[in-house]
């Protein structure tokens, strides 16, 4: 099996396909895979164009990320007053290094959603961040594209050789989906003013609190 049996579909509705992958895999929290191996496979060899392939996957991925980051500020109503309490620490933590931690998030395959949703929850400026999503979004995706162009999957393809069904693929991206889902409960969980006391005490702090 090659990337191709994973995700088949005309060539000529491929970048309708990678924007509509992109988007709704992007908007489902800590599930960015079905995005990153679409994007993979189309950048090998010459039937695609490269530029669109990255800008396309970045807008599609921010602007998914920045629904999410909108939905966040909900977040601070429909959420327990106990939740919000632990959270605030860690919500300090990340607004103090906001488009940075944002453009990190963004531009790694990291789960982002660790760090957007609490820069939602923050109430962080939204045009700062959707500066540094898309920023760091157009990075990831041109370093995803140009590897594969240049490279190939040659270094992953070898995995996939001896699996002739494309079932246990799928279960693998449905898999990591709930461990990453479960990351974040875990996030959600933990009492952020006991850790932070000892790593940034600065943001037990109410003060610290920065308008944007």
């Amino acid at each position: 099996m090659n990337f191709a049996d994973i995700f088949p579909f005309a060539s000529d509705d491929g970048y309708l396909i990678l924007a509509l992958v992109n988007f709704f895999g992007s908007l489902i929290p800590f599930v960015p895979l079905p995005g990153f191996l679409l994007l993979a496979t189309m950048s090998v060899g010459n039937e695609y164009n490269l530029h669109v392939l990255a800008l396309l996957s970045a807008i599609t991925a921010t602007v998914a990320k920045q629904a999410i980051f909108f939905v966040s500020f909900s977040g601070r109503r429909i959420m327990s007053e106990k939740t919000r309490k632990r959270m605030r620490p860690f919500e300090r933590l990340v607004k103090r290094y906001g488009a940075a931690a944002a453009f990190v998030a963004a531009a790694t395959p990291m789960p982002d959603d660790i760090i957007f949703i609490p820069l939602g929850l923050a109430k962080y400026n939204p045009k700062r961040f959707f500066i540094a999503t898309l920023t760091g979004k157009i990075v990831l995706s041109y370093i995803i594209v140009l590897i594969s162009h240049y490279i190939g999957l040659s270094f992953i393809e070898p995995y996939l050789e001896n699996i002739d069904d494309t079932t246990p693929v799928y279960i693998g991206i449905i898999i990591f989906g709930v461990i990453m889902t479960a990351i974040i409960v875990l996030l959600l969980k933990l009492d952020w003013q006991r850790i932070m006391a000892k790593f940034a005490p600065w943001t037990l702090d109410k003060n610290n609190e920065e308008e944007d």
